[in-house]
């Protein structure tokens, strides 16, 4: 079946750079596309980045020139690179996956806390 298992969260500064993985074994393969979310209290989960199978990226409007995804298939992970982080980046990032005929995979995700 497979699992996203994220890594890499943690505690930056504002203006610091941080890295997330995603570990998609058994998933990758079988994913049309794999990407990033993010959630804060209160708020809907919204999209950071979306890579499909063949490298087609978007990139949410507001993190374009800040964020930027890329996967290693071999190695069946994802990466969310993040620089000039400021603190309303805060929030639990997910990984996402989308297989056709399936509900979409999600990881348990990982806590990015940006200080001013």
């Amino acid at each position: 079946q497979g699992q996203l298992v994220e890594s890499g969260g943690g505690l930056i500064k504002s203006g610091g750079s941080l890295s997330l993985s995603c570990a998609a074994s058994g998933i990758m393969g079988r994913a049309y596309a794999t990407g990033w979310y993010r959630q804060v209290p209160d708020k809907e989960r919204e999209l950071v980045a979306m890579i499909t199978r063949s490298g087609r990226i978007t990139i949410n409007d507001s993190m374009e020139g800040r964020f930027a995804i890329s996967k290693h298939d071999v190695g069946e992970t994802l990466y969310l690179h993040m620089f000039n982080l400021i603190p309303e980046d805060t929030a639990v990032y997910y990984c996402n996956a989308r297989i056709l005929g399936e509900s979409d995979s999600w990881g348990q995700g990982t806590q990015v806390t940006v200080l001013p």
